[in-house]
């Protein structure tokens, strides 16, 4: 690949645009002198030897990709002309026709990182249209494994659906963290001594479940098998309806991209 690649990222001063600079500039996917951030208000501080600008358009002109990184609401009144350059949305809900149209080019990908990006442990999926070649797909596949994993998936509905389940990155154990403290604290433990624990707990299975690479249902049976304090706290859990909680969860936020679509 090009060290004299040239790669600009509207968008690039909010937390996910900027946690996939830094982690392409890690990479040695692009010098900082070729790589171009948008931002709106505040100028970001991190990227002092890259272009830094408020101009999409100028960003775009400079940049053989372009990553589109702002909410899609935001989306709606973003004025670029791609020229028939790469298109690399990190976007939920937008999909590759309007993407397509509204930038003018047939080169563009649909991917979904999530924050964990800023780590080098997020999970993409992406899908590009018919006109993206296999050097952009080359590509695409370096920006995302220098941010962590990636998944060509065949299937925009695919994108939909992981939007929730990936997209939302940290956010779940987050949830599943935060109850857990809650019901810590109620039951008399110090927050500090609660904090600890909880995180330590969400921390060290995701790093048992990445180092072992098993099927997590795998392993919440060889807990039940136990037939322990584990399996208890897991049988009152499903019977308490978790398993559904977390298909309705994601079915929301399925239709939701569905719905984001639709809008544009």
């Amino acid at each position: 690949m090009s060290v004299s690649l040239r790669i600009g990222i509207i968008g690039g001063g909010g937390w996910l645009g900027g946690a996939i600079a830094g982690a392409i500039l890690d990479a040695g996917l692009v010098e900082p002198r070729n790589l171009s951030l948008s931002y709106r208000s505040e100028r970001p501080r991190r990227f002092p030897n890259s272009f830094l600008t408020t101009d999409n358009q100028a960003l775009a002109d400079r940049s053989d990709v372009i990553v589109l990184s702002v909410r899609p609401d935001d989306w709606h009144a973003l004025d670029v002309d791609a020229g028939g350059k790469l298109v690399i949305s990190v976007m939920a809900g937008i999909r590759l026709d309007a993407l397509s149209e509204r930038h003018n080019t047939g080169r563009v990908i649909r991917a979904l990182p999530n924050a964990a990006a800023e780590v080098a442990k997020s999970y993409t999926p992406w899908i590009g249209a018919s006109d993206v070649s296999e050097d952009d797909r080359a590509l695409v596949r370096a920006v995302f494994q220098a941010c962590g994993s990636e998944d060509e998936v065949a299937r925009e509905s695919d994108i939909d659906y992981l939007t929730g389940l990936s997209g939302s990155g940290p956010a779940f154990p987050a949830l599943l963290a935060a109850a857990m403290m809650r019901d810590a604290v109620a039951n008399g433990l110090p927050a500090e001594i609660a904090r600890r624990a909880v995180n330590t707990v969400i921390t060290g299975a995701g790093r048992l479940l990445e180092r072992r690479d098993e099927c997590p249902d795998d392993v919440v049976q060889a807990f039940v098998g136990y037939r322990g304090t584990t399996a208890a706290a897991i049988e009152g859990m499903r019977a308490a309806g978790f398993n559904a909680s977390v298909a309705e969860g994601l079915s929301a936020a399925f239709k939701k991209s569905v719905s984001m679509g639709d809008a544009s």
